[in-house]
């Protein structure tokens, strides 16, 4: 059967240099992704003028079964997941066209998608959609429909964890239409005698805090931190969003343009878009399992910190003033 290319992602096509490269290498290039209708190449192109430079007349290939906008999405999805890494523009042009196609998908569902942050997403979707009207619930990674302003969801949550105080977090989150995470705050909040719903004022028009459960106004006792950063021009302390921190680094041409960086950066993307399931997994987890993934939890945690103490080493040599923390 004869193939044909497909739609890529890609908006200066491909890479020859790289089609070079991959046609030198003597290892069996992996099996490319083909849409079954049409027998376009989803994910591969690079791969099949490599194998066709060496003079192969055929290639393995895995089939996929979707329509276009699946094709597409799924094209996005495998060049972010390996291969030769989109450029900055490619992928902004394609969270401009999957959300056009898929406007259901949540803002870290399409990040995850296009190896970019949720926050930029987001941007990008009040850009591009700001005369058409706004859907009221977004489709998780996790394929879940949520809605965008979970308060009622958080208040039901919070009336069935009254009524039911042994139900799961996971029971509670299908029967309300919020994510298990939501459902646990929700539960922590109840324990502190605070609002499930996170800021809500008083009803009186007083000052803003969360609600106890006597109906009076709790609010937190000011502390040295506060002070601080109530003086002006003063702010206080916040640590960057690590996917996008990763997003800066995927457009450093001295990572993106040889195997080791790469490799890097794909650990770094999946250490930084895997975060946001810790909560679900988490709550997922048979009680015979909680304590082998404890241990591998401290273990993969000691592994980053050695890891951070090397780089933050071999930083303070390169330049004794470097401040890493």
């Amino acid at each position: 059967m004869s193939l044909r290319a497909g739609e890529s992602p890609r908006l200066n096509g491909e890479d020859k240099a790289h089609i070079a490269r991959l046609a030198e290498t003597e290892a069996p290039l992996p099996p490319i992704l083909v849409d079954r209708r049409t027998m376009r190449v989803i994910d591969g192109m690079h791969r099949l003028m490599a194998a066709s430079l060496q003079g192969r007349e055929t290639i393995k290939v895995v089939f996929f079964d979707g329509n276009d906008a699946d094709v597409f999405l799924r094209a996005v999805q495998e060049n972010i997941a390996h291969g030769l890494p989109l450029t900055q523009s490619d992928r902004r042009a394609a969270a401009e066209r999957i959300i056009a196609s898929h406007p259901q998908m949540s803002d870290r569902a399409i990040g995850h998608s296009v190896g970019m942050a949720a926050k930029t997403v987001a941007a990008i979707r009040r850009r591009s959609t700001e005369e058409e009207p706004q859907s009221n619930a977004r489709v998780g990674r996790d394929g879940r429909v949520r809605p965008l302003d979970s308060s009622d969801g958080r208040r039901r949550a919070a009336e069935l964890l009254t009524d039911q105080p042994g139900a799961s977090l996971r029971d509670v989150a299908r029967a309300v239409g919020i994510s298990p995470a939501t459902v646990l705050d929700v539960r922590k909040r109840l324990k502190r005698g605070e609002s499930p719903v996170p800021g809500r004022a008083a009803a009186n028009g007083g000052p803003t805090g969360d609600i106890s459960a006597s109906g009076t106004t709790a609010t937190s006792l000011p502390s040295q931190d506060a002070h601080q950063a109530s003086r002006p021009g003063s702010r206080p302390a916040a640590s960057p969003d690590p996917a996008m921190t990763v997003e800066k680094l995927l457009r450093d041409p001295s990572l993106r343009n040889n195997e080791r960086g790469k490799g890097m950066l794909r650990l770094l993307h999946v250490n930084a878009v895997g975060a946001e399931q810790l909560p679900d997994v988490a709550e997922a987890l048979p009680p015979h399992c909680v304590a082998i993934v404890v241990q591998l939890a401290r273990q993969y945690a000691k592994m980053w910190l050695d890891f951070a103490r090397e780089l933050d080493g071999r930083a303070r040599i390169i330049d004794p003033s470097a401040n890493t923390r």
